[in-house]
């Protein structure tokens, strides 16, 4: 019986999953059969965290409880990886093959909710702030994203709050990709739901996987002292340098992420709108002469632009590509609790044939 063998598994197909469905070639994302399009601006990313794990905008995700981890580094990624871990035994959470669906959501609902409030304690130390905000001053934030920026800040404009909710709203979900992949196979050996949150974390703190929003800023930065966009693609291209931002393995046409940052990020003003969309527009017409598949701006590029009207640094994108992401990998986890069967993929041996340890 023959095998079908593809390099990292792109494009074979692991799962039956009803969570999220990008249209690969309308340049559309679907969660649960809704179009983001219609999710930005008329529900908050907690009722998006619900409509994905769920099914149903309410109860959605919830106020976190008063939780500060024992050691903040001031490096998001690092102290929500280890954050998530350690609750799984502070709050003795049971393993999914032993609790039901309803603990086990329970369980996720808690810890994306606590996830947030750690993202925005970590940012606050980084910020050189170790006094946290009062309660009562956190918890009169009208959504998760308004809440996220009074822990952080302890003041929330209302331009960053929308910045914010549509980010996490675009980046809540997206089929199997590295993190999500990691999610479920934890999850699929039966540990616990901190567990398989925690590994996803680890696998999006990769620059080729959410980190990649961190490298667009300097790249605009470069743009705008050279002066010219078309040069410097030209001048990029031929030392064979990586544009970062642009092309994606799902979609063939615009990603539908990246038109809603896009406009986004002119609607509030954005100062590298300008230079960002020269930039797009000089490295698409590049880029389509070799290879017009991945030509278009995704939405790690114009993730960077945005965010960066919510002053948020770029180190911060990681984290906050997690603090969204925890509604997808919930509910994936949850998916994989389901289907109960373990993840166990197989691998082609290439190495040397037979040999004694002497000739070695």
């Amino acid at each position: 019986m023959s095998t079908e063998f593809k390099e990292g598994l792109e494009g074979v197909v692991a799962f039956r999953t009803e969570i999220a469905e990008p249209d690969r070639e309308g340049g559309s994302l679907r969660y649960r059969g809704v179009d983001i399009e219609e999710l930005v601006g008329t529900v908050p990313f907690e009722q998006v965290w619900g409509l994905l794990v769920d099914e149903s905008p309410t109860p959605g995700l919830p106020q976190a409880d008063p939780h500060t981890p024992s050691t903040l580094t001031g490096n998001a990624p690092a102290d929500l990886q280890a954050a998530l871990a350690a609750l799984s035994s502070e709050w003795k959470l049971g393993k999914l093959i032993d609790i039901s669906d309803e603990e086990a959501t329970e369980n996720l609902r808690r810890l994306s909710a606590t996830a947030l409030s750690v993202v925005a304690q970590s940012a606050r130390v980084a910020d050189g702030n170790t006094a946290q905000v009062d309660r009562a001053t956190i918890e009169a934030g009208e959504t998760a994203a308004e809440r996220f920026l009074l822990e952080w800040r302890g003041e929330a404009d209302p331009a960053h709050v929308k910045v914010i909710d549509t980010y996490w709203i675009c980046t809540a979900e997206h089929g199997l990709n590295a993190s999500t992949f990691t999610a479920r196979v934890v999850a699929s050996t039966g540990a616990d739901c901190g567990a398989a949150l925690s590994s996803a974390v680890g696998a999006l703190s990769g620059p080729l996987h959410g980190g990649a929003p961190a490298r667009v800023l300097p790249m605009l930065d470069a743009v705008a002292e050279r002066g010219d966009a078309e040069k410097w693609v030209s001048e990029a291209l031929a030392r064979k340098e990586r544009i970062m931002g642009f092309g994606h393995r799902v979609y063939r046409a615009e990603d539908p992420r990246a038109r809603l940052l896009r406009r986004t990020a002119k609607e509030l003003g954005s100062p590298r709108f300008e230079i960002a969309e020269a930039l797009e527009q000089a490295a698409h017409e590049a880029i389509a002469k070799k290879n017009p598949d991945h030509s278009y701006t995704n939405v790690e590029f114009w993730s960077a632009v945005v965010l960066d009207v919510a002053e948020i640094p770029p180190s911060l994108a990681p984290a906050m590509f997690a603090c969204s992401r925890t509604a997808g990998w919930s509910a994936h986890i949850l998916e994989q609790k389901r289907l109960g069967v373990l993840v166990r993929p197989s691998a082609k041996y290439t190495g040397p044939s037979t040999r004694s340890l002497q000739s070695i």
